[in-house]
């Protein structure tokens, strides 16, 4: 019995008839994974490579490093930021409200001069 779309039963049997062709014969397969072969194998290489020079220890290293620095900051409470919060909030609206209005004057004066 043959499935709809077009799709192989289990015995191996295409939805014209006949049997489907071998691996080693569809080249199609092999176009589209070759790719993805190369791909994977440089990958490898690069990865060996950036192993091999300590690349990936010294981001390591660096990470660490950059923990540890952050540690030693000082981090503002929840207090402080909630005020440099409605600071940076206010000061937004402020310069969003002087844009409008500059942008809406200009319109005005160009609107004169036309």
């Amino acid at each position: 019995m043959v499935y709809c779309g077009g799709l192989e039963n289990r015995y191996g049997l295409t939805a014209i008839g006949g049997s489907n062709p071998s691996l080693s014969a569809n080249t199609k397969i092999v176009k589209e994974y070759l790719p993805i072969l190369i791909g994977s194998v440089v990958g490898f290489v690069v990865f060996a490579l950036l192993w091999r020079r300590g690349a990936f220890l010294k981001i390591s290293n660096y990470v660490s490093e950059t923990k540890e620095e952050l540690r030693k900051c000082t981090w503002p409470t929840l207090q402080e930021l909630k005020g440099s919060t409605v600071v940076v909030l206010v000061a937004i609206a402020i310069l969003g409200a002087f844009t409008v209005l500059i942008d809406f004057l200009f319109s005005i004066i160009i609107r004169q001069l036309v």
